[in-house]
């Protein structure tokens, strides 16, 4: 579906900064992830723009947060890495964006609906 919207780029930015932090969350609520992961997840949900200069610096902001938490693993290959897991904290936080997006996303349908009678 987000590939869909490609007429406007920069729209497409703008929307994806707003949300970004939810959609990591919400990936990291399903099953810890290391940053890598994560932009292939991303990838695979359709949003192809996201890359590593923009996943890690969120990643850390959420730790600051104390929404993320972070432990090293051992890398099959190479040195060790951080898996990131959702705190109890960023489990309360998704649930409260989630209900926010839901309202925010239904008003904007509205409004559309509208406009298409």
């Amino acid at each position: 579906m987000w590939r869909m919207i490609a007429a406007d780029p920069e729209r497409q930015a703008q929307l994806l900064r707003g949300v970004l932090d939810m959609c990591l969350l919400a990936l990291l609520a399903g099953e810890p992830a290391h940053g890598y992961e994560l932009v292939r997840r991303m990838e695979a949900a359709g949003f192809g723009s996201v890359g590593y200069g923009t996943i890690y610096p969120l990643l850390t902001r959420l730790r600051r947060l104390g929404l993320v938490a972070n432990e090293s693993q051992v890398s099959p290959s190479g040195p060790p890495r951080k898996v990131y897991a959702v705190t109890a904290a960023g489990r309360e936080h998704l649930e409260a964006w989630q209900r926010q997006w839901i309202g925010f996303t239904g008003t904007v349908d509205s409004i559309l609906t509208i406009a298409r009678s």
